[in-house]
């Protein structure tokens, strides 16, 4: 049987039926319908611009940014600067959908752990600052806050009204940053488990990007 895929069945082209070269398919219609094939699925699908300003979808092409450089909310950005990645971490802020960079994820974690940093010393110098008592339980001496100061009361409401505020977009970038190297989102959860999940979910965090977590990506949400 031939190889040639121009010759079905094996038959050389001079004893083809009715004088035809090709029945079934001439050459040219051939040529005619592989390259219609080609460009629906190789250009119009992995090859032209898509809705949104995207680029196409295939792996490992870059998504098409605005004038100032942002992508759409839907797509991770890449190499984000600090006050940008504060600005999204708000701006998506239950969107459990999608990838987040690493640097989208990292420079968040900075900016929370500076403002928790500044809370809690004010907490700190509230505590401080308040009207305590010294008691003796017969075992130790501690002393006891009587009247807090009005510094740590409104410190600590912060602190409380802080974390509730940021706890659910805080478990949606996590989610995002895991779809960005290409893993599913519920295997943060694996925090849950003693000493070991949370150093497998840190491993996790760190790992580069992959283009196959595009498979995440919901660009009809805008």
């Amino acid at each position: 049987m031939s190889d040639n895929p121009q010759q079905p069945y094996g038959k050389p082209d001079d004893q083809q039926p009715y004088g035809q070269q090709n029945p079934y398919g001439q050459q040219q219609q051939g040529q005619q319908y592989g390259q219609q094939g080609q460009q629906q699925y190789g250009q119009q699908q992995y090859g032209q611009q898509g809705q949104y300003g995207q680029q196409p979808q295939g792996y490992g092409q870059a998504v098409q940014t605005g004038p100032n450089g942002e992508p759409p909310l839907w797509a991770p950005w890449y190499g984000i600067s600090f006050p940008n990645a504060v600005k999204r971490f708000f701006k998506k802020y239950v969107r459990f959908d999608g990838r987040a960079s690493r640097s989208e994820f990292w420079w968040w974690y900075l900016a929370s752990f500076i403002v928790f940093a500044v809370l809690w010393t004010l907490v700190g110098v509230g505590f401080a600052m308040s009207e305590r008592q010294t008691v003796s339980t017969g075992y130790s001496v501690t002393s006891v806050m009587t009247s807090p100061s009005p510094l740590y009361l409104i410190a600590y409401s912060i602190v409380g009204l802080f974390s509730l505020a940021i706890l659910l977009p805080t478990l949606a970038l996590a989610w995002r940053r895991l779809h960005d190297g290409n893993f599913a989102g519920p295997l943060y959860l694996l925090v849950l488990i003693p000493f070991v999940g949370p150093i497998i979910v840190l491993v996790l965090f760190l790992m580069p990007s992959k283009p196959e977590g595009q498979r995440f990506d919901r660009p009809e949400r805008g």
